[in-house]
């Protein structure tokens, strides 16, 4: 007896202290920056541009992008990459120059700790949104009335964008393509990516993974909710996903499109992987992407 009243709290300390660290190792893991080189440039398209630097919204990183300015008084959208890309990603050069030909402006951006942008840590939008909202500022500094400004959101680009339009009023035109409908669901499947531990393995660590990610990175893990956020919207969104998504599963486009205002637009695109539709159907998803833009903006 007195044998086991000295090994059970020494082997409760052990446990505590393994359950912790393999909380932190996720947690850590997770938010690890992966940097990609530009794919594309605009210079390669003909399109002029402008280099442009400016801080995220909170004022802690510096972000790198191109602006195209808008003809007249034509819409000026952000596009808002996904994690581990940037800003030429999912071939969104070659939108962004359908989106030219259509008199729109366009700023294109690496998020922190993507492309050229500063940053070494990713939040999975958690802090992103204010990367975006630091893009909104800028354009507004730069003259474009908040009246004619979209946004564009790929993957955890879309999450994080969801997130954006519920913190700043003043968005009214959204589009997501593959949004994730609440981040805590996919921690599991993006831990065995970015970390040496099995998905099957993770759930157990989920609790601990959450209370180092507040503490460390300041972020809350629970509050990523598009499917929430999109539902405090008063303006119909576009939403867009793959019916043959390995990566997001679709049934989170779907929760995202059902929460969103009535008025709002699914494309369902029919057999698609993560990311593909634009690449598989480029005519139609410029199509219909410029066509939500035109009903939502002041369009010359």
């Amino acid at each position: 007896m007195r044998a086991l009243r000295i090994v059970i709290p020494i082997a409760a300390i052990i446990l505590l202290t393994i359950y912790g660290g393999i909380g932190y190792l996720i947690a850590s893991g997770v938010t690890g920056a992966e940097r990609e080189d530009l794919e594309d440039s605009l210079a390669a398209h003909g399109v002029a541009f402008e280099d442009v630097d400016f801080m995220s919204r909170t004022g802690d990183v510096n972000l790198s992008g191109w602006y195209v300015v808008a003809r007249n008084t034509s819409p000026t959208i952000i596009f808002v990459h996904g994690i581990g890309s940037q800003r030429t990603g999912d071939q969104m050069t070659e939108l962004a120059v359908e989106f030219h030909e259509h008199g729109f402006g366009f700023l294109m951006f690496d998020l922190r700790a993507h492309g050229l942008s500063g940053g070494d840590k990713t939040t999975g939008g958690y802090h992103e949104r204010f990367d975006v909202l630091g893009a909104f500022d800028f354009l507004k500094m730069r003259g474009v009335d908040s009246g004619e400004i979209g946004v564009l959101g790929l993957s955890m680009g879309a999450g994080t964008s969801a997130m954006t339009a519920a913190t700043e009023p003043t968005i009214t035109a959204l589009v997501l393509d593959s949004p994730y409908a609440i981040a805590s669901e996919l921690i599991a499947q993006e831990t065995a990516r970015k970390t040496p531990f099995p998905e099957w393995f993770v759930p157990l660590f989920i609790p601990m993974a959450k209370v180092w990610a507040d503490l460390l990175y300041d972020i809350d893990v629970d509050a990523m909710s598009p499917e929430k956020m999109v539902s405090e919207l008063d303006y119909p969104i576009m939403v867009i996903y793959g019916t043959g998504d390995t990566r997001i599963p679709a049934d989170h486009g779907q929760r995202v499109f059902d929460a969103a205002p009535d008025g709002s637009v699914l494309w369902a695109v029919e057999d698609s992987d993560h990311l593909d539709a634009y690449i598989e159907h480029p005519d139609e998803y410029a199509e219909r992407v410029i066509s939500y833009f035109v009903g939502r903006l002041s369009v010359d």
